[in-house]
């Protein structure tokens, strides 16, 4: 008998990628209030991997509780910017402010990804890159923005690597699958391990 896997989230790429892979899953959303679980951990001083293995865990563990039997998927990606995290922004203007300052600098994306079975998590991985954006002009960033806002408020940092946001960089050091936002290497491997997906 297939265990049921479920991914918990609402994210339209991470359903692409595991679609793509041929793996066969349900989707449930999860409803966690992600900006005060997020702003809780940083008063009290975790660091960005722990923020973001904290997040995905909940959102498993979350649906996990009503899914006995059921293999769940969580899955969180922070950006850790010299120190500080950013998140989605919430405004073009902000998205603008983000790129500015990110602008000839690293930075970093945390993909954390949990699985929990029977309200248990059985296995965690955090994938990171490493990042360089190039030198981009103050009107290249703003028509950026301009073209692309619809998109890119949903992602963090402001920009998708798999759309224009490419263009913002100089250098990426990690697996592209990383940086879209779940370890799909990592996941599958212990998907074929588990017997979920043939191998």
């Amino acid at each position: 008998m297939t265990i049921p896997f479920i991914l918990a989230s609402g994210s339209q790429i991470r359903s692409q990628m595991l679609r793509q892979s041929g793996v066969n899953f349900e989707v449930e959303k999860p409803k966690v209030d992600e900006d005060t679980i997020k702003s809780s951990l940083m008063a009290e001083g975790a660091n960005p991997r722990d923020i973001a293995d904290a997040l995905a865990e909940m959102k498993a563990r979350k649906i996990s509780d009503k899914r006995p039997g059921a293999m769940v998927l969580g899955c969180d990606q922070v950006l850790d910017f010299e120190g500080r995290l950013l998140s989605k922004p919430s405004t073009p203007e902000e998205a603008l402010q983000q790129l500015r300052d990110m602008r000839g600098k690293r930075h970093m994306l945390l993909s954390a990804a949990v699985i929990y079975e029977n309200g248990e998590p059985v296995w965690r991985h955090i994938g990171q890159v490493r990042l360089r954006m190039r030198e981009a002009s103050d009107d290249y960033l703003q028509s950026y923005v301009d073209r692309n806002w619809d998109s890119i408020r949903e992602a963090v940092g402001a920009y998708k690597l798999e759309e224009e946001g490419v263009r913002l960089f100089a250098t990426i050091d990690g697996d592209y699958f990383n940086v879209l936002g779940m370890p799909l290497i990592e996941l599958l491997n212990y998907l074929g391990l588990r017997g979920v997906i043939e191998q």
